[in-house]
């Protein structure tokens, strides 16, 4: 039982120096992951302005074809209404340059609502785009910062890590369970010792009887007031002897 305590002690100074690790990159990894997120949503943004403007490009060009096809057509059909000799032939013939004209009016109208669609994706992309690279500057600006911070500790962190993962495979997976529960519960603070007869997590008192049965290092024991695992001084000179 008291190398059990002594591990969880362990882990917690261990997770306490990453946890101090992280403080120092301050608001870095957060901010840096908010513009990555805001970069990405405007580039996928971009991207179906760009298509818009494509499409409509391609699909103008389309429809101007087909007007002038269309026109070409109904030049035609007015040529052949001057050779004919039967009013059905002139009937039918004006009954095809009435459809192909409505045609024409249908893809007039196709022709403003695909060039209004450009326009406004074309004003879009213009107020968007400088926005993008202003959010790459400050982007690379941000990553510059968080990679300094990050090689400044590089090797300290590293080594905290690399006992971490020695220390877990030592404990028992429900004492880690446990312990990550207490943890992210608490702040941060799962095992603490207890100080002048207070818990070093609440800072509450420990009982009388509680301090006796800590000082055993027999079992585990928790903080009645905060339910962090509390252990004793033995435990913690133990840890600090063994640096």
């Amino acid at each position: 039982m008291e190398n059990r305590l002594r591990l969880l002690y362990a882990l917690q100074q261990v997770d306490t120096g990453l946890d101090e690790l992280q403080e120092l990159k301050g608001d870095l990894p957060r901010v840096v992951g908010e513009l990555e997120k805001n970069l990405n949503a405007r580039e996928v943004t971009q991207r179906e302005l760009e298509a818009v403007v494509k499409f409509s490009m391609i699909r103008r060009d389309e429809i101007d074809l087909e007007i002038i096809t269309t026109k070409e057509k109904i030049e035609k059909y007015k040529e052949q209404q001057f050779q004919i000799k039967t009013n059905k032939q002139y009937d039918a013939l004006t009954r095809e340059i009435d459809q192909a004209q409505a045609k024409i009016n249908q893809m007039e109208k196709e022709m403003e609502t695909v060039e209004g669609r450009s326009g406004v994706a074309k004003t879009d992309l213009e107020t968007l785009v400088p926005l993008i690279e202003d959010l790459r500057k400050e982007l690379a600006e941000r990553r510059q910062e968080l990679d300094l911070v990050n090689k400044e500790h590089e090797d300290e962190e590293l080594k905290l890590k690399h006992e971490r993962e020695k220390l877990v495979v030592r404990i028992d997976k429900a004492d880690v369970r446990m312990y990550e529960r207490i943890r992210k519960a608490m702040g941060g603070k799962a095992v603490v010792a207890v100080k002048r007869n207070a818990c070093g997590g609440c800072f509450k008192r420990v009982t009388p009887q509680a301090g006796v049965e800590l000082r055993k290092d027999s079992k585990l024991m928790m903080c009645e007031h905060c339910g962090r695992m509390i252990v004793s001084d033995g435990i913690v000179d133990s840890y600090s002897s063994a640096l």
